[in-house]
């Protein structure tokens, strides 16, 4: 089962340190999907995934709603 997070109705950043913040307490590898409705996360996330070395398996939009698959980072070592 993929944990989701739902970031809704909130604006940015928010959606992206929701996102930081669950991955923080992930093992390496696993994958979060992020809901979204602040256009800002279509180059938020990427921008974020590529920063810090997770990998953007997927992005979606449907109904006006944002669906982002990120897999958290085999380099567990912090990227600032």
């Amino acid at each position: 089962m993929m944990l989701t997070i739902d970031a809704r109705g909130l604006n940015c950043p928010l959606p992206v340190l929701r996102l930081r913040k669950r991955l923080q307490s992930l093992a390496a590898g696993a994958e979060v999907e992020l809901l979204a409705t602040d256009r800002a996360a279509l180059r938020d996330v990427p921008a974020f995934c590529e920063s810090q070395g997770h990998v953007l398996v997927s992005r979606e939009e449907r109904d006006g709603c944002l669906r982002f698959r990120v897999r958290k980072s085999v380099d567990d070592l912090p990227k600032d």
